[in-house]
């Protein structure tokens, strides 16, 4: 089934959570929305880093150049970021769609990345990272699912292990763990392949 990968925070290794779905499953992939680093968007991130070759990375929807929240890159460059325009591609096969920023994170004036969540309808994959205050980030980020009914399919934990707090979040919020990506020493291509190939993606 598609899904949206979404995350605690930004910089949470949403990107690199979604290539691993996609190099696993073979799943297209569309970031509705880029803010900054046009030169090395997510989107190029995936084409750069999947070697599936099932796996199609659709264009951005809005690809804004001020790397700052979208609501205010938006604005910067006399824009209005509208729901309306955000809509998945039409296709037969399974989807990623990685949100930017938080689940909070303001796509514009009334729309939060929430709400673009509830919009789509789709199942969500939460991305968490171990650092002093994930606990908290992560199960407020649960709540704000489960404020609008989304499904949330589990968890992915990036980076350096923290068994007490990944055990706690797991526990507290009753969803299971889908994996957990290493800190690799080395984030290439290979590392992708050979990482999703340890994996089982179970939706």
């Amino acid at each position: 089934m598609s899904v949206v990968v979404a995350g605690i925070h930004t910089g949470i290794g949403k990107t690199v959570c979604s290539a691993i779905i996609c190099e696993a499953t073979g799943y297209d992939y569309l970031k509705p929305v880029q803010a900054g680093d046009l030169e090395n968007t997510d989107s190029l991130f995936v084409q750069r880093h999947v070697a599936n070759k099932n796996c199609f990375v659709h264009p951005e929807i809005y690809k804004l150049k001020v790397a700052a929240s979208p609501h205010y890159a938006a604005q910067v460059e006399g824009l209005e970021i509208k729901r309306e325009r955000i809509v998945l591609p039409s296709l037969t096969k399974n989807i990623v769609v990685e949100t930017a920023g938080g689940i909070m994170s303001p796509l514009a004036k009334n729309f939060l990345n929430l709400d673009l969540i509830q919009q789509l309808g789709l199942p969500v994959v939460l991305v968490s990272n171990n650092y002093l205050g994930s606990i908290n980030h992560t199960l407020m980020s649960c709540l704000a699912l489960k404020s609008i009914n989304a499904q949330i399919v589990g968890i992915v934990f990036n980076g350096e292990k923290n068994e007490a707090s990944e055990n706690f979040i797991l526990e507290h919020t009753n969803l299971p763990l889908l994996f957990s990506i290493p800190a690799f020493k080395s984030l290439d291509k290979n590392a992708i392949t050979d990482f999703a190939k340890t994996i089982t993606i179970n939706f």
